[in-house]
């Protein structure tokens, strides 16, 4: 069977793509893909490995496609009822990356808390901390997540993973459920108005009619000074101007892995912050830990076997 790879670009160069896929059939990969190029470079193809490039009706029609394989998660870039109608399996891959997800929302989270970039770069410098009368620089403050509350929206596999790691530094956690069935025990359910009051408030949920602008502007202005909000579910969760607002206003800090519109947009208000330090951005990265792409590939390899079984 002929393999297109639409994105390769979104799965990184330190994994031979080519490699893998030509075991199990004609492998052509594409860096990237304009919407306009897709019909034409998946014609013959009859699988299509897609990350973000989307698979939408017309695409579905003009093609020979007998298996869709999403190179991520979510299945929103694809139009399932067409590919039901035109009997096109669709497989996705879940659970692939969270403990890398687990350890970018750790790993940013104690670098604005310990406030890394600034202590690094001061330790660094010519006129820095070798200048220093003294052996300690406390040019800005940092602080514990130990005993602090934590509230988690989102209880999946990775809201459950930042749980047991926040529980593990000793903050008192407890979840916000999104749909309000979940009813794990194990640790505490928040209503959303409890969960406003906690010290940090992690998002760990999909994009969805319950969390759509879940963080408003009203919203932003009942979290109390301090607050650490940190979103590594989806964009649009979270009301990005408000937020803006509210770190330029000094109520707030943000962490975020993801925004609404990807990439950033170059006069997006983040840009132009000038209380730059309550703010901890990253481009969409914390799935794709080596480990993880990895182990997403494997999974991907795994469903085109599966398939070409039946």
């Amino acid at each position: 069977m002929k393999i297109v790879c639409l994105d390769a670009d979104t799965l990184g160069n330190d994994i031979d793509l080519e490699a893998i896929f030509s075991q199990v059939g004609e492998f052509v990969s594409y860096s990237k893909t304009a919407p306009n190029q897709v019909i034409e470079r998946l014609n013959g193809a009859d699988i299509v490995l897609t990350n973000k490039v989307i698979i939408d009706e017309n695409v579905i029609k003009n093609t020979n496609l007998k298996l869709i394989c999403v190179t991520a998660t979510g299945v929103n870039n694809i139009d399932l009822n067409a590919a039901q109608k035109a009997k096109i399996v669709v497989k996705n891959v879940a659970d692939y990356s969270t403990n890398s997800v687990v350890q970018q929302t750790f790993a940013s989270l104690f670098a604005l808390l310990n406030q890394t970039a600034y202590y690094d770069k001061y330790a660094k410098s010519p006129n820095g901390w070798a200048k220093s009368e003294i052996f300690v620089h406390l040019g800005k403050q940092i602080s514990q997540i130990s005993s602090k509350k934590f509230g988690i929206v989102g209880l999946g596999n990775i809201g459950k993973s930042v749980a047991k790691v926040a529980k593990s530094f000793g903050c008192k956690v407890g979840y916000f459920s999104t749909s309000g069935q979940n009813k794990n025990k194990k640790y505490k359910k928040l209503s959303f108005k409890k969960l406003l009051k906690c010290d940090i408030i992690s998002i760990h949920a999909p994009l969805n009619e319950n969390t759509k602008n879940l963080f408003c502007a009203k919203t932003i202005k009942r979290l109390k000074n301090g607050t650490i909000l940190m979103n590594f579910g989806r964009g649009g969760i979270v009301d990005e101007k408000a937020v803006a607002k509210a770190i330029e206003n000094e109520q707030i800090y943000f962490v975020s892995d993801v925004l609404s519109n990807e990439p950033i947009e170059q006069n997006h208000p983040f840009l132009g912050l000038k209380n730059k330090d309550r703010l901890i951005l990253t481009p969409h990265i914390a799935w794709s830990s080596l480990e993880a792409r990895k182990k997403l590939i494997e999974i991907t390899l795994e469903n085109i076997n599966n398939f070409m079984k039946k």
